[in-house]
């Protein structure tokens, strides 16, 4: 049995370790050594640790864009109005969440999260990602970089002698032409190409694609990769075809000759891998 002196000087060494800590700054940190959040997993926050790299903060940028009434008539060419207002959206969301990664000491953003809507009067685009900054405390950037690539990726891209510069993005919303009534009569019992649509989507890609590269081209960037793209009609104005288009813009960051060897970095939490850790019990 322990005594009750016993228990005291198990308490009093007890405090006086605490005590001892505080005063070595182990129980209260500064704001300025407050602890990282992100929406990395364990492997990638693993992976950029490897090459000095330590996640920040995680940041936000969200904007919307009004788009005029009556725009969604069935008239001809690109709605214009729709595009323009697109634009607009990411472009401010970009912004937003570069001036919260510079705000948080970060030199650039990755694994963005992109949700933009389209609804009948606006486009809302928001913007999610983890700030993230080199080991060292050099200072940041004035304009951090944004990427849409995941940590390992932007590992791997960092080891081949790559560097993110930006997000590259372009939309474009066009009327398909309408049918005459002698041609939608004469096909409506037939299987048969509706060039009207086609036609279309072909015009929407084009310039959704070429604002895209234009916007790559203004980064002075070397390439766009991990393109993602989303088309189809609209679903209030099914008349209208529309294509968007994002991706990360690259740089290369030293001549070949000076790039080193890259490693296939595997990611830990494939989904198609899990299961319940209950099947493997005997029945």
């Amino acid at each position: 049995m322990t005594s009750t002196a016993d228990g005291d000087a198990t308490a009093g060494n007890l405090r006086d370790t605490l005590l001892s800590l505080a005063a070595n700054g182990y129980a209260s940190r500064s704001k300025s050594q407050k602890g990282s959040t992100s929406d990395l997993s364990i492997d990638e926050a693993l992976v950029l640790h490897s090459i000095g790299w330590e996640p920040v903060e995680l940041v936000c940028g969200a904007a919307a864009f009004s788009i005029p009434a009556g725009i969604w008539t069935w008239t001809q060419g690109e709605v214009v109005a729709a595009s323009a207002a697109y634009a607009g959206a990411m472009g401010r969301a970009a912004a937003a969440l570069q001036a919260e990664c510079r705000a948080a000491g970060g030199h650039g953003v990755v694994g963005v999260r992109v949700d933009v809507t389209v609804e009948r009067h606006l486009v809302n685009a928001v913007m999610v990602g983890s700030a993230v900054a080199p080991g060292g405390g050099a200072r940041p950037p004035a304009m951090p970089f944004l990427s849409d690539l995941s940590g390992r990726d932007f590992t791997l891209l960092h080891l081949g002698g790559w560097d993110p510069v930006g997000l590259a993005f372009g939309a474009s919303f066009v009327n398909a032409p309408r049918r005459s009534v002698s041609a939608a009569m004469r096909q409506s019992s037939q299987n048969v190409e509706l060039t009207n649509y086609t036609e279309a989507l072909y015009a929407a890609r084009e310039s959704a694609m070429e604002r895209m590269q234009s916007i790559a081209g203004q980064l002075a960037g070397h390439g766009v990769v991990g393109v993602r793209v989303s088309e189809g009609p609209v679903p209030f104005a099914r008349h209208v075809l529309r294509f968007s288009a994002w991706g990360t813009v690259v740089k290369a960051s030293g001549r070949p000759d000076e790039l080193g060897p890259v490693s296939v970095v595997v990611p830990l939490d494939d989904a198609a891998l899990a299961f319940d850790a209950a099947s493997l019990r005997g029945r």
